[in-house]
């Protein structure tokens, strides 16, 4: 199995930055893909990026441009920077693995870590 932990969310001002953090754990697993999602207040939870194991990027639609996925395979940790932060952007922000144990593959996610951009 795989547990994440997300952090650096936090409230910040519109036009500011944040970078959030997921640190994966685990054993005996390989990550094939790894990532955020973020869900608003009464909306669907929606692709921001994820990052394969090769380092190939994918960003939802609207998300180029302010959004930037990193990974650090040393630390198993994967980053989030948001810059130019909107009110819209406020929301829940998740992290997601897609692993493979047993050649299996598994869906895994974090709590997720608040962000809210005040105007």
């Amino acid at each position: 199995q795989v547990q994440l932990v997300e952090s650096g969310g936090g409230l910040v001002q519109a036009g500011g930055s944040l970078r959030l953090s997921c640190a994966a754990s685990g054993s005996a697993v390989s990550i094939n893909r790894i990532g955020w999602y973020r869900q608003a207040p009464g909306k669907q939870r929606e692709l921001v990026a994820d990052v394969s194991s090769g380092g190939i990027t994918n960003y939802g639609d609207s998300m180029k441009g302010r959004f930037t996925i990193s990974r650090d395979s040393a630390k198993n940790t994967v980053y989030l920077q948001i810059n130019s932060l909107k009110p819209e952007d406020t929301a829940v922000y998740y992290c997601k693995a897609v692993y493979r144990s047993n050649y299996l593959l598994y869906d895994s996610w974090g709590q997720g870590t608040q962000v809210t951009v005040s105007s």
